[in-house]
Formats: C-alpha cells, structure tokens, sequence
C-alpha cells in the first residue's frame, strides 16, 4: 500500500506540471494561430486567372508591334515592330531591379513614389500574399503589372516611328520607366497613392497606361520633328495592312486580360469587366465607320481596326464600372472623337504624330477616364459612382487626375527627351531616313522581292 501511495503522488505531480506547461505553451501559441486565421488563403482560381490575363496583356506587345509595323513604309518595318519587342526586354529587366518597388512598393513620398523596399524582389517571398489581392501571391501581382508596365513604354513609340535611333529609344525606354510610370502608377493605383486617396476611379489604365504614354508620345514628336517631307507628300503608305489588322486582333483579343484581370479576381466584377469591353470596341469600331464613311464617302479597314483601338482605350478606365448600355456610348463617342483629332485637329496643328498614339490613346485615355466619371454605376461597383448616379464631385475628381497626369507626363517626358538628345542624339540623320530604319539600324530588311 505504501508503495503505491509513494508512486501516486509523484504521478499526480508529474501530470500537473505537464498541464501547467501546455497551458503556458498555449498561452504562446494560440496568437500564432489567432493571426493565422486572419490571413486569407489563396485561391488557385484567382492565381489561375490572373496568370493568364498577364499572358494576355503580354501578347499585347508584339500585337502592337504588327499594328504599328503596317502602317509605316516598308524600309522600316523592322524597326517600328522592334521598337516595341524591346521594351519587352528592358522594362522586364527594370522592373524587376527597381521599377516594382518605386510603383507599388509601399510609400515613401507623398504618394507618388514608392519606397525601395523590394528593389531586386529581395525582400518578398514566392509565397508572400501581395499587398493588392490577399488571394494571389505578391509574384502574380508583380508579372501582371509589368505587363502593364511593358504595353504603356511601347506606345509612346507610335509617335516617334521612321526617324528616332534605335540606341535613344533603347535608353529611353529605361529612364521613362523610372521617371514617369512608376510615380503615376504609385499615385494613381498605389495604396496611399495621391490620386487613390483622392477617389481617382481608373480601373486598368486610362490615365496610368493611356494618357501617359500618349502625351509622351506627342512631346517626343515635337522634340523630334516632322519627318522628311511631312504634309508636303503623302509619305505615310503603309506596307502591309493585313499585319495592322492582325495587330489590331491581337490588342483586341489581349485587353480582355488588360481589362477584366484588372478585377485581380475570378468573379462577376471580371465578367462585366470583359463584357463592356468588347462592347465598346465594338461601338467605337462602328463610330469611326460611319464618321469616315460620311466624309470621304468609303470605309476603310484601317479605319475600323484603327476606331476599335480607340474603343478599347476609351473603355480601360471604365471597365469595372459601368454597364454594357454606358459602353456602347462610350465606345462610340471614343470612335467619333479619335477620328476627329485624326483627320481635323491633327492636319490643322501640323504636329507628326506618325502612327496617332497622342490621337488615339492620350484623347482617348482621356474622354473614357471623364466617361468613368458620368457613368461610373454602383450596382456594378460599389467603389464607383458617377455623376449621372448622383455624385457629382466624380468628375471633379476626373477632371483633376486627368489634368495632373497629362501635365506631369508631357513635361518630364520632354525633358527626358531633350537630354537624350543633348547627350546622344535622338533622331537619325537625313540620309538615314531616306534610306530606311531596317537598313541602317538593324542592316535587315522587312522584305526581299
């Protein structure tokens, strides 16, 4: 009996120290767990959807490439179309070292730039929820808004086509990266971006995307100039239409990841968002044809793939806030606008805009970012409403986003363009263009008949 009284009352202690010991462990551990329960899970639909939509803007690129390419001469096809496969490159490499951290890195300066943080993506992990979608991982957010990032560099060179040098445009493409998208990328979509704070509504790019690089596109024109015998002789013939069309079906095809990915999510905002963009393209396909068609009497094909570009620009900023009603108009008016400046404003000005990026994706940009603002619906999104749902301050707020992008763009973009020229030259000499971009940049030709 002693002996199993004496072996008891160890065990009785022995028990409880080991619960006094897991009620302190618990003690530890539970906030570990309590925190872990607040972190969303991630969701390989989301992942899945949003990897593919940057797939999609990528095949933008090259996209543009061809839809650009088929309006030049024919000595400088190749030039036009590697104008934008290498801003492929170096804006994928630059926005790896820096240009993510200076865009979406978390802010250091007022709003309009990001810290250094992930400079090189050092400091994130593969499995490191992004700050954006806790359901995708920081990676996806980081490809799909390099994409974004590539297609915005390579627009601005529609302006500049048949007379920049290929090594300016190179350096160029690194320095505007820097500069000019990453802080209007911060200040308009960043978390405690300026214009974000402000209630800026830009679902995929009006501003970011289309009005940068547009006014960018008509400050390197002028910095440039005219090309030889510009408004003297029709010199603008273009090569191969059947590649402009095929640009222009790749555009198309590949903004329904720029627009509906946009939503960062597999869900209904996603679908609406690819709705009215086809919707719209469409529209503004059909408003540029009847424009020409009522002035010089016939519709061209350049001009329907040309007004379904001005469609697709118009509906970017709108995308996820408006219904399929509001995007027929907005795409049309954007086709009717664009034609406009195309064939009254820009003849009357004299500026060269070569192939319309200032035309088409900065007016464009433009009209569609104050069409967010008229049609902005909150059933379709409640983190939109617009001044024909009763908020009026919308539009101001439009309005203002509209005026300080274009601003900003026009005038550091003029400035990077004037130092490029002073430090290398920006535009080829004469009897280079005479003789062809293909040639002498590339000692290539698009054709061998």
């Amino acid at each position: 009996m002693n002996l199993i009284k004496n072996f008891k009352i160890p065990l009785i202690y022995g028990w409880s120290l080991i619960g006094g010991l897991f009620l302190v462990m618990f003690s530890w551990v539970s906030p570990v767990f309590a925190d872990a329960s607040k972190v969303p899970a991630f969701s390989a639909g989301n992942i899945a959807w949003v990897l593919a939509s940057s797939a999609l803007v990528l095949i933008m690129t090259p996209g543009l490439g061809f839809y650009y390419g088929g309006m030049v001469r024919r000595k400088n096809v190749l030039n036009t179309i590697s104008l934008s496969f290498i801003a492929i490159c170096t804006v994928s490499v630059i926005w790896i070292l820096w240009g993510y951290s200076l865009a979406f890195g978390p802010d250091a300066f007022g709003g309009v730039i990001g810290s250094l943080k992930y400079v090189g993506l050092f400091a994130m992990k593969e499995n490191q929820h992004s700050r954006y979608d806790g359901t995708i991982p920081s990676y996806v957010y980081v490809m799909f808004q390099l994409m974004f990032a590539i297609i915005t560099v390579a627009l601005v060179s529609g302006s500049l086509v048949e007379r920049i040098k290929f090594s300016s445009w190179v350096v160029f493409t690194i320095v505007w990266l820097t500069i000019v998208y990453a802080p209007v990328a911060q200040a308009v979509w960043g978390l405690g971006g300026l214009f974000q704070k402000m209630g800026a509504l830009d679902f995929a790019g009006g501003t970011v995307v289309h009005i940068d690089s547009g006014v960018a596109g008509l400050a390197g024109a002028l910095v440039l100039g005219k090309r030889k015998g510009y408004m003297k002789e029709n010199i603008v013939q273009p090569n191969q239409l059947g590649y402009t069309i095929l640009g222009g079906a790749l555009l198309w095809f590949g903004w329904f990841g720029f627009n509906a990915g946009s939503a960062l999510e597999a869900n209904p905002l996603a679908t609406s968002a690819f709705l009215v963009t086809n919707t719209a393209t469409a529209a503004a396909a059909i408003g540029w044809m009847i424009a020409e068609w009522i002035r010089s009497g016939k519709p061209t094909t350049l001009g329907m793939v040309s007004g379904a570009v001005a469609g697709l620009v118009a509906i970017t900023p709108a995308s996820g806030f408006v219904n399929p009603i509001a995007s027929i108009v907005i795409g049309f008016v954007a086709g009717v606008i664009c034609y406009s400046m195309v064939v009254f404003v820009k003849p009357k000005l004299g500026y060269d805009d070569a192939l319309d990026a200032f035309n088409v994706h900065a007016v464009g940009g433009a009209w569609g970012a104050l069409a967010t603002g008229l049609f902005a619906d909150p059933i379709i999104n409640s983190a939109g409403k617009g001044l024909f749902y009763g908020n009026p301050g919308q539009m101001g707020v439009q309005l203002l986003t509209v005026a300080c992008v274009a601003a900003y763009s026009f005038t550091m973009s003029y400035i990077i363009f004037k130092v490029i020229d002073k430090v290398m030259g920006l535009r080829v000499d004469k009897e280079t263009e005479a003789i062809g971009l293909d040639i002498t940049q590339h000692d290539e030709a698009g054709y061998n008949f």
